[in-house]
């Protein structure tokens, strides 16, 4: 995000751009216009990150396309005895639900259905909020963004519990699990969005702030 300054004329603060400067997208660190390379890293400089609404918006629809499969496809296989059988996300959060264990079907449903769904539905309203600039105050702006960036670090609980499984639970013609198809999608799904939220450019939060309320 630019990094904010002192305004000149007043007890506010304003961003480096309305101060016509530059701040660096990866060290933060503050130019003049002309500049052209960060001097602290040397990154090109660039006020703003060029499409990044639309590469959001590219890697978010990415990542919901897989996950509709993710959905329907089983999550894990268990082969007993050489037969096979698969469940799907659903099936396994209702199966849980069915056994009393309502603390594993409850983090399941949580990592599966509604952190995914939650994300989705939070860049998507992100991303339009500063494209339509809706009457959303800066602030909270940015607490969607770090939700977003908070929640983004447990999407991946479902594909580790699948690879743990998966590699403890082998014992030859027996019993074996394996990891299924819905697996691999889940896991895209969760990376395309993680991109999609990265993809982001935060200094676009506080674009256009020039409208909201002034707090004494």
């Amino acid at each position: 995000m630019d990094d904010l300054v002192h305004h000149p004329q007043g007890d506010g603060m304003i961003s480096a751009r309305e101060a016509g400067l530059v701040g660096c997208h990866r060290c933060g660190t503050v130019h003049q216009p002309q500049d052209h390379d960060c001097r602290m890293c040397g990154k090109t400089l660039k006020s703003r990150k060029p499409n990044s609404l639309q590469k959001t918006w590219a890697w978010l629809i990415t990542g919901l396309v897989f996950y509709i499969p993710a959905n329907v496809f089983p999550l894990l296989s268990n082969r007993v005895l050489g037969s096979e059988d698969g469940h799907t996300i659903i099936e396994g959060i209702i199966l849980f639900f069915k056994k009393g264990d309502f603390l594993v079907a409850s983090v399941i449903m949580a990592a599966s259905l509604l952190i995914p769904i939650g994300k989705f539905l939070i860049v998507g309203f992100l991303v339009l909020s500063i494209h339509y600039r809706w009457n959303l105050s800066a602030h909270a702006r940015l607490v969607l963004y770090e939700l977003v960036e908070f929640i983004g670090r447990w999407s991946m609980i479902d594909v580790f519990v699948v690879a743990l499984l998966a590699s403890l639970i082998r014992l030859g013609a027996i019993i074996s699990i394996l990891p299924g198809p819905g697996s691999v999608c889940f896991a895209l799904s969760v990376v395309f969005t993680m991109i999609s939220a990265q993809s982001i450019d935060a200094k676009l939060i506080w674009d256009d702030t020039s409208k909201e309320p002034k707090h004494e």
